[in-house]
């Protein structure tokens, strides 16, 4: 059977496995958490639900021209995998071969896909494959941010994008108005100067998940084969140690990891140059940057956690294209973060609360304080008599310069948010991701002309073009604002350190501040910091996380492994409740841990993992005290379905 026939046919096979499995997403919903509140401790689990959205089937790779190829030869169901000897091991993955693989269809991974496809079709080579796998559902479904983006990387990809004349211009960019910064206490919000990092006269305010959806597009017209829905699991590598390319994960495994009678094994993607454009904490990149110890040379990465709603307000109080940032209130002094407001669209405006990683108390709840923010009078104004549409949540880098790793590596290389590009002080960083993914795509294809199909790769040029690039420049100048804060003088030390370094010294000096420790060293034990209750939701402004979570339209087939990998559940509540009292439960914005009373056990607690509740956000990969959270991919399509994000 032809390439082609064999991987349509597995998109067949999966679009069906996926079509059954929407069938009973509508009478699925959330896994209710024992736990009423973020701090205390319930009483024994109850198995009550709370109704979710239902999710529509999306794969826009099943085509017309594509139903000829399907082969019902290559449908093979196994009657016998119920049988405990079976080893899915044993079936023979598909296969396929191409030019380059891209892992993520975010704006990194897009842009890099975008622009060798036009370097392709510039020199007339039509063979020339790329592909792109995304483990949404839908381009952009698992995509967040504020966002307020600098054009300088979608005008370099496309620069008819916002064109009139252009009939696939992107139409959802509002035009950047005026630049707000308040310092908050309780009540109050003082007036102070905006840096020029965040002046944003040029730029605009989208929502990121529908301009990526929008990139997604752009990418199938030049020739990219874009596969959502594909969740890449491993990666796999050639005899000599380089990347080989990426195997999705296999469908229709049990809870237990005992194939069932939907199992269908993975297909796997042999690629010349892989590229890694996952976000933010990637499963693959992670393994990558590990393998090749990529971190060598650079500062440990740190985090943040963002979360974020999207509401549509009342007429009256929409002020479109302006741009709020605040800093202080609700976080307490020595965690760094800070919150936004645009006005964007019809009526609609994005707000947020970014809330470093690094915190030291483990009673802080990172949607809790966001939840309290919104009560503030210079929040709340706008949000009184409107609708909360939208809710998500995701962990961000703040490393900065120094905590970029090598990118390069033998037959792949990191783009975009998997190596870490983002401008903390400026805001943004979808730019730099675009940036990245272009450098790296023009590296490839450079490599490729000059590399026999059997001999391996590695992106030399990509590592000098970056260090060349506006993203080095940019991403150096602001290098020692963020670690700023770690001074003894915490909040109010960095706040006067970064306001002289922005307008005096932008960066030239001889000195780079480092990052002191990693986000979950940062945490102490419970009892040495204050507790802190939060007030009930009153579900107007305020909202209990699993009617947040239910804005994200999350989910996840029950009966499959759990992808939140806890080796021994009672060993992690043995090395973690007593020291930290449930820190998981406060620092995942949406209710996936919790610690249920259980007094057949030790602590008089057990661990519970609500995995079909996850949002991908990343956060208890990296802010779990003893690194014993290990996030994997569930299977392909599954998660949020973000809207307007």
């Amino acid at each position: 059977m032809s390439t082609s026939a064999r991987i349509t046919s597995c998109l067949y096979r999966r679009a069906g496995s996926a079509g059954t499995t929407t069938s009973v997403q509508a009478t699925r919903g959330l896994r209710t958490l024992s736990t009423p509140t973020i701090n205390n401790i319930s009483p024994a689990s109850r198995s009550t639900r709370r109704p979710n959205v239902a999710r529509q089937s999306y794969n826009p790779l099943l085509r017309t021209r594509q139903a000829a190829a399907l082969s019902t030869t290559t449908q093979r169901r196994f009657a016998d995998v119920a049988d405990d000897a079976f080893d899915p091991n044993s079936i023979e993955r598909e296969s396929d071969e191409v030019d380059v693989c891209i892992v993520g269809g975010g704006p990194a991974g897009l842009a890099a896909a975008i622009r060798l496809k036009q370097l392709a079709n510039e020199a007339g080579n039509d063979e020339f494959r790329v592909l792109l796998l995304e483990k949404a559902g839908e381009i952009g479904a698992h995509t967040l941010s504020g966002a307020v983006i600098e054009p300088s990387g979608i005008k370099e990809l496309i620069p008819d994008w916002l064109d009139e004349e252009n009939p696939n211009r992107f139409t959802g960019a509002t035009p950047a108005g005026g630049d707000t910064m308040r310092f908050l206490t309780e009540k109050r919000a003082f007036w102070v100067p905006t840096p020029p990092q965040m002046h944003n006269k040029g730029n605009y305010i989208v929502s990121l998940s529908e301009f990526t959806k929008w990139l997604g597009e752009r990418a199938e017209e030049v020739g990219v084969e874009v596969y959502p829905g594909f969740a890449a699991s491993e990666v796999l590598y050639k005899s000599d140690g380089s990347v080989k390319g990426v195997a999705t994960n296999d469908l229709g495994l049990g809870r237990n990891g005992k194939p069932t009678d939907r199992f269908e094994r993975g297909m796997e993607f042999h690629a010349r140059i892989t590229l890694f454009g996952e976000g933010c904490h990637g499963s693959l990149s992670k393994q990558v940057i590990n393998k090749y110890d990529l971190r060598r040379d650079s500062q440990p990465q740190t985090y943040g956690l963002g979360v974020k709603e999207v509401w549509e307000i009342q007429p009256e109080k929409f002020k479109k294209g302006e741009i709020f940032h605040s800093m202080g209130y609700p976080l307490p002094a020595n965690t760094y973060g800070g919150a936004w407001m645009y006005h964007f669209g019809d009526n609609l405006v994005s707000i947020g609360l970014v809330t470093a990683l690094d915190y030291p108390n483990p009673w802080l709840s990172p949607y809790g304080e966001f939840q309290k923010m919104k009560q503030h009078p210079f929040y709340r104004h706008y949000l009184e008599g409107g609708k909360c549409i939208s809710y998500g949540a995701r962990a961000l880098i703040e490393g900065g310069f120094q905590s970029i790793p090598k990118v390069a590596f033998p037959g792949g290389a990191l783009i975009g948010d998997s190596a870490g590009f983002v401008n903390v002080p400026k805001v943004k960083g979808t730019h730099n991701a675009m940036k990245s993914g272009m450098l790296a795509a023009n590296a490839a294809w450079d490599a490729l002309q000059d590399t026999n199909d059997s001999g391996s790769v590695f992106l030399y040029s990509y590592e000098d073009s970056l260090r060349n690039s506006s993203i080095w420049k940019e991403l150096k100048e602001v290098r020692n604002m963020r670690p700023s804060f770690h001074s003894p003088l915490g909040l109010y030390g960095g706040i006067m350190y970064s306001g002289i370094d922005a307008f005096l010294l932008k960066g030239r000096v001889p000195w780079t501040f480092k990052h002191k420790v990693r986000d979950h060293e940062a945490t102490k034990p419970a009892d040495e910091c204050e507790k802190i209750e939060y007030p009930k939701p009153d579900g107007k402004i305020t909202f209990d996380i699993l009617t947040s979570v239910s804005r994200t339209g999350t989910n996840h087939e029950e009966d499959q492994p759990v992808h939140l990998q806890v080796k021994d559940w009672d060993q992690h509540t043995k090395e973690t409740y007593p020291k930290y009292k449930g820190v998981e439960n406060r620092f995942c914005p949406a209710g996936v841990y919790e610690y249920v009373e259980d007094a057949t056990k030790k602590e008089g607690v057990r661990f519970q993992i609500n995995a079909q509740n996850c949002i991908h956000c990343k956060t208890c990969d990296i802010k779990a005290p003893n690194q014993d959270i290990n996030w994997q991919v569930p299977q392909g399509g599954e998660g949020p379905k973000y809207y307007m994000t």
